[in-house]
């Protein structure tokens, strides 16, 4: 669980730090799984994409989220979230959603999907 408590801090910092980058990759497993939008990629490498795009596109980001809870007769923890960020183009905006995600016996991240409530979040990511 220590992982998915590291896990929005260090996506936010990992925009300006290489270090906290390489400290949210060792996050996860190598095989990981993440679903965006209904999406699903796979491996360690297609999620490395997946940031670099987020932060080509984002100048700044900022999460909070209430922390990771059990699913209840599950292997998997949820937690709802808000972000804000500022694009590139400096448009600003705010998004709301839930996190699922699945650890391994390392504790490390093996799944993990991104359920925004606004559908259309992920729609420029759909090429990755």
């Amino acid at each position: 669980m220590e992982n998915l408590n590291k896990y929005f801090d260090l996506f936010d910092q990992s925009r300006t730090s290489d270090k906290a980058m390489e400290e949210l990759n060792g996050l996860f497993s190598n095989d990981m799984v993440f679903v965006l939008n209904g999406q699903k990629k796979e491996r360690i490498e297609n999620w490395k994409l997946f940031m670099e795009h987020v932060f080509r596109n984002n100048r700044d980001i900022k999460h909070m989220y209430e922390g990771w809870k059990k699913v209840e007769g599950s292997d998997l923890y949820e937690t709802p979230w808000a972000v804000c960020g500022k694009l590139s183009t400096g448009k600003v905006y705010t998004q709301t959603g839930k996190d699922i995600a699945k650890l391994n016996e390392n504790g490390q991240i093996t799944y993990l999907e991104n359920v925004p409530d606004q559908k259309d979040m992920f729609q420029s990511y759909k090429e990755l």
